[in-house]
C-alpha cells in the first residue's frame, strides 16, 4: 500500500471500473503526455500522419529538421511522490547537428557505434515547469537502447528537482489540466 492509497481521489483515478457520477468517464491511472512537434515548428501538426515535409523542413514521429535546427523526441520521467508510479512526457529536444546525425546512424537498430550521452535543450515548454527566463532548459540525454527513445534528465531548476524528488498528485493533476485534460472535477465524488 502506498501513501497515496489514502487519498480517495487517487483511488478513483486508478479504478478503471469506477465511472464519474457527472459524466460516466473512467480512469485507469497515470497516463503519459506527448508533444506532436517542437515549439519552434511553424508548419502544420503531424497528428496521425507518418511524415510532414514543407520545403526542407521535415517532421516525423521522432525526428525533426526545422531550418538549421535538428530535434529528436525523448522521454522525460518524473516519479510521483507517495506511489511507485512514474509520469512520462515525450517532449522534443534540440541537439547539436553532429549528435543528431550520430543518433540517426543508430536509429531503427542500424549497426553503428552507440552514443552514451550528450547535452541538448528542451524544445517544448513543459506545463508546470515553465521557465520565466524563456531560455531553453538544458538536459542530458542518455541512450539506453537503439529500440527506445533517449531519456532526458534536466540539469537544473524545478524540473531537475522534480525528477529527483518527484511531484505530488496535485502537481500531476495540474500538469494534466495545463495540457487541456482537467480531470480534477471527475475525481471529487463517488
Amino acid at each position: 500500500m502506498s501513501l497515496l492509497d489514502l487519498d480517495a481521489r487517487w483511488r478513483r483515478f486508478n479504478d478503471p471500473d469506477r465511472q464519474c457520477p457527472c459524466c460516466g468517464q473512467s480512469f485507469s491511472g497515470v497516463f503519459d503526455l506527448g508533444f506532436d512537434h517542437p515549439s519552434s515548428w511553424l508548419h502544420e501538426a503531424r497528428d496521425d500522419r507518418p511524415f510532414v515535409k514543407v520545403g526542407e523542413d521535415q517532421l516525423a514521429p521522432d525526428l525533426c529538421r526545422h531550418g538549421e535546427d535538428r530535434f529528436i523526441r525523448v522521454v522525460l520521467s518524473v516519479p510521483i511522490q507517495g506511489s511507485d508510479d512514474v509520469f512520462h512526457m515525450t517532449p522534443w529536444v534540440r541537439l547539436d547537428p553532429d549528435a543528431f546525425y550520430a543518433y540517426l546512424d543508430t536509429f531503427d537498430g542500424k549497426d553503428a557505434p552507440s552514443i552514451d550521452e550528450c547535452p541538448a535543450d528542451l524544445a517544448n515548454t513543459l506545463p508546470g515547469f515553465e521557465d520565466a527566463t524563456s531560455a531553453p532548459l538544458p538536459v542530458m540525454l542518455h541512450f539506453p537502447d537503439a529500440d527506445v527513445r533517449p531519456v532526458a534528465t534536466a540539469q537544473s531548476g524545478p524540473l531537475a528537482q522534480a525528477q529527483s524528488d518527484g511531484i505530488s498528485f496535485d502537481q500531476l493533476l495540474d500538469i494534466y489540466a495545463a495540457f487541456g485534460q482537467d480531470i480534477r472535477p471527475h475525481l471529487l465524488q463517488d
